[in-house]
């Protein structure tokens, strides 16, 4: 199995405490239940989760996202999704990763509203676990705010990226020049 290098490894500053603990509860979870809380969130949404602006992203700017992962059989576009969520070294999650937040929102919701059509659907003898259901209830109690910041923080943490950030002065021990 390739090394994982996720986007974020760090925590936001700007979360709450309700936002974090939601943020939590899902990634207790596995693969296939991050998959399919996904896909509950982004069906619920303009009903108990705030859809983000479409706007404000542009699709765009991964082709191989939209287009050619619409090309995929139905296994190969789960094992991508999968590969994202994990972090894996492959080209798809390696695409994600270098998208921003808004963008890697927009992938999720454009996957969500497919499903079943041109992107592989949910299993017919899908249950969602407790867990799942738990996940899905706390990110339905928080506000627009918070379900807007925990999607961006969740869809950030995904994908495959070796951009490592840059060092801060603490750190280093330096102060930058220009």
């Amino acid at each position: 199995m390739a090394e994982s290098a996720n986007q974020n490894t760090e925590r936001s500053d700007y979360l709450d405490e309700k936002t974090l603990k939601a943020i939590e509860t899902y990634e207790k979870l596995g693969t296939d239940d991050k998959l399919a809380l996904l896909y509950y969130v982004y069906k619920k949404m303009g009903d108990s989760v705030t859809p983000a602006d479409p706007t404000a992203a542009e699709p765009e700017l991964s082709p191989l996202l939209s287009d050619t992962f619409y090309n995929l059989s139905h296994d190969d576009q789960l094992n991508v999704m999968r590969d994202i969520v994990n972090g894996a070294d492959t080209e798809y999650s390696h695409a994600y990763g270098a998208i921003k937040e808004n963008n890697q929102l927009l992938i999720w919701f454009d996957w969500a509203e497919r499903m079943g059509e041109t992107v592989v659907g949910m299993p017919s003898d899908y249950n969602a676990a407790d867990s799942v259901n738990a996940s899905l209830s706390s990110i339905e109690a928080l506000d627009f705010e918070q379900q807007i910041s925990l999607l961006r923080e969740i869809a950030h943490g995904m994908g495959y990226t070796d951009v490592k950030p840059i060092p801060t002065q603490a750190e280093t021990g330096k102060t930058s020049s220009l």
